[in-house]
């Protein structure tokens, strides 16, 4: 949803900042739904998120085969990169410093940030503390005021929006172009990140630079080992489960985690 309607902003209005505004507000809508059938309707979070998930890759294939039958016209307003030439200029490392960091798009800059942000919000801040309370013991966090309904619908609405960044990315900041289903299951591989950061926001983005890691290594390794991508590409849910198992310590969840909240 978010890479679909990204594009779509950035087409329809000519500038990326739509485009990222429509993916966030879509990505948002898109959770809400999520939230209604397991906040209000108390409908299970894995059965409803299967849904949404299908829900998403229908509704963006088929407004993406009428809206452009000829596929995503050339010229489309992308997410600028950040050029830090001047890394060059530092001894010794320069040279590197630039190669890896020297021309990195807003987005990627952006997401480190977005670690630090909530890690602050989360853990430093009041609303962090009520986001959490909710997520261990919402009827305690009840009987002291705190809405559950709506910290749980605002938290959901925020990891739609979160996400449908991600999915702005890889349209209009990396490639420039749509595809159904271009994401190719890399939400689950977020969520596989968090469980194997043990639901912290530092350790989830060191999981995901893992991740990334292994991915980027399918390359290489087929090329010169011969090793299957496909293989390669199964790693990320190798170290979840082994995350899981308890292997380098358990993963353990919010206590109140996919369980309906009933108000008495």
């Amino acid at each position: 949803v978010g890479a679909f309607f990204a594009i779509w902003g950035a087409i329809w209005s000519g500038t990326w900042v739509v485009g990222v505004l429509m993916a966030m507000l879509f990505g948002g809508l898109l959770a809400l739904i999520h939230g209604f059938f397991c906040i209000h309707l108390r409908a299970d979070q894995i059965v409803s998120g299967f849904a949404v998930n299908l829900l998403a890759l229908g509704v963006t294939g088929f407004l993406f085969t009428e809206i452009y039958p000829s596929g995503i016209p050339l010229g489309v307003s992308r997410v600028p990169n950040v050029e830090l030439g001047f890394l060059s200029s530092i001894p010794v490392i320069g040279d590197f410093l630039e190669g890896v960091f020297g021309s990195l798009n807003l987005l990627v800059w952006l997401m480190p940030l977005t670690v630090v942000l909530t890690y602050v919000v989360l853990f430093k801040t009041p609303i962090g503390l009520r986001i959490r309370a909710v997520g261990e013991h919402p009827r305690a966090a009840d009987t002291v005021g705190i809405s559950v309904y709506g910290v749980r619908y605002a938290a959901v609405v925020t990891s739609g929006v979160l996400a449908a960044l991600g999915g702005a990315f890889l349209s209009i900041g990396f490639t420039g172009r749509f595809a159904e289903n271009m994401t190719s299951g890399r939400g689950f591989i977020a969520l596989a990140a968090v469980i194997f950061g043990k639901w912290r926001p530092g350790w989830a983005f060191v999981a995901t630079l893992l991740f990334g890691f292994g991915f980027a290594l399918a390359i290489p390794l087929q090329r010169e080992a011969d090793i299957s991508s496909n293989v390669i590409s199964t790693l990320p849910y190798v170290l979840t489960l082994v995350a899981v198992a308890g292997v380098i310590g358990r993963s353990i969840p919010p206590a109140a985690i996919g369980r309906p909240y009933v108000k008495q």
